[in-house]
């Protein structure tokens, strides 16, 4: 019997994405713990608890169990000082694993646990230490790597430079029996920037839920969601922070609005994260004003994961401007939904659009370089329509389906060997 401890400290899979310090990962943990639920494992997934009233355990569905635990007060606490509280999540994680009248490790709960999967730097450092508590399997999932922030976003990783995260990652990888990575870029960057050994790298790509994010009828959604019918929609969706750039998409509406083409709109659905989250949405909005553009930017309050699909259908263009991105599932949300994409050439980005086929690719992200981009998908008769069933056609690669599969084939392969030891 497959059961797998799930960590997930600094973030629930419970929690709205798209504000706080909830996003991708939220969506990545619930998604793949539910299709490994459906496919015979048992997923316990271990998140901080962050209020008094959340229950201990809530059952999501057959073999799927969201454990609250706790560690500091029982109130939201800055990602920056989590570190802090990591020492006692491990220890309470490791209580519920083993305690009697917790988990009790009997068949009835699944059996006894089999391996980690560790989601972020500190979820690692949790899943570091129950790997040699127990003897288990260390699979680790790192979403976003410090060393490749440090590239594109320096005023972001000030906030942990006293945690020495970079440090912590590279011993998390150095005792990990497999690092997952979502794509080759990613898989090069964990390489490269932290020496991993390659044969220990594992390419699982995330998926998309073709139930919810699929093609539809434009006006449809556009009413649905009280937007205006004429025109042509670009859409932001994504945390409020400088990593994302969200002002991006601004800007480039106020260079397609000044340059006489078709009238333009943009809706950002977000809201703010981090340290310059706050700051990053004041300064959206003055921006809007200063171009003229306001009257065209909907600002859209973070929405549950599954209604983001009428978004990415009203939409004619999803702007994906990140500076850094490990994968981008927007842009693999909304392709799915059969909207071209206009992404920066950066990251996993580079590997879920297409350039000239499903979208296009941004090497030198201007605003200028963002408007011809978008301009280019609308240049000729039917053109938009060519994108549009590319992009739903790439999309249907990717299932939750496929990525279960692969961890539960390398969940198979970590306990018939030898665990790896630290260096």
């Amino acid at each position: 019997m497959r059961r797998l401890a799930v960590l997930s400290l600094h973030t629930s899979p419970l929690a709205q994405p798209g504000t706080g310090d909830g996003g991708g990962m939220n969506v990545y943990v619930r998604e793949l713990s539910a299709a490994l639920a459906r496919s015979g494992a048992t997923c316990d997934v271990f998140t901080r608890s962050w209020a008094p009233d959340l229950p201990p355990v809530v059952e999501v569905e057959p073999g799927l169990r969201v454990h609250h635990v706790a560690a500091g007060p029982l109130a939201p606490v800055a990602k920056e000082a989590l570190p802090a509280v990591v020492e006692e999540f491990t220890a309470a994680v490791l209580d519920r694993m083993t305690g009697p009248g917790h988990l009790a490790l009997g068949d009835e709960d699944g059996g006894p646990f089999t391996s980690i999967h560790a989601n972020y730097w500190l979820s690692g450092l949790a899943g570091h230490v129950i790997k040699h508590e127990l003897d288990l399997p260390l699979v680790c999932t790192f979403h976003t790597l410090d060393r490749v922030k440090a590239e594109s976003v320096p005023e972001e990783v000030e906030a942990d430079m006293p945690h020495r995260r970079a440090e912590a990652e590279a011993s998390i990888i150095d005792c990990s029996d497999a690092v997952l990575a979502s794509c080759s870029v990613e898989a090069e960057q964990i390489s490269s920037l932290y020496n991993a050994e390659p044969d220990r790298i594992r390419i699982v790509p995330p998926g998309v839920d073709h139930a919810f994010f699929g093609p539809g009828h434009r006006p449809q959604a556009r009413r649905a969601l009280g937007l205006p019918l004429d025109g042509r929609l670009l859409l932001f969706v994504g945390r409020i922070q400088p990593l994302k750039c969200a002002d991006a998409a601004v800007r480039t509406l106020a260079e397609l609005t000044g340059s006489g083409r078709a009238p333009y709109r943009v809706v950002v659905v977000g809201g703010p994260s981090g340290p310059h989250g706050e700051s990053s949405l004041r300064q959206l909005h003055q921006l809007s004003e200063q171009l003229g553009v306001s009257s065209l930017v909907h600002f859209v309050e973070p929405q549950p994961h599954e209604l983001l699909s009428s978004y990415y259908r009203a939409a004619d263009v999803c702007l994906v401007p990140s500076r850094s991105e490990s994968f981008g599932l927007v842009a693999l949300e909304a392709a799915a939904c059969g909207t071209p994409v206009v992404a920066a050439a950066v990251g996993g980005l580079t590997t879920l659009v297409d350039d000239g086929s499903t979208g296009f690719l941004v090497e030198d992200p201007t605003p200028a370089r963002y408007a011809a981009a978008v301009s280019a998908i609308f240049d000729q008769p039917l053109q938009a329509e060519r994108f549009s069933t590319a992009a739903v056609l790439l999309a249907r690669r990717y299932t939750w389906r496929a990525a279960a599969q692969a961890l539960l084939d390398l969940h198979d392969e970590l306990v018939s060997g030898r665990l790896v030891e630290c260096g």
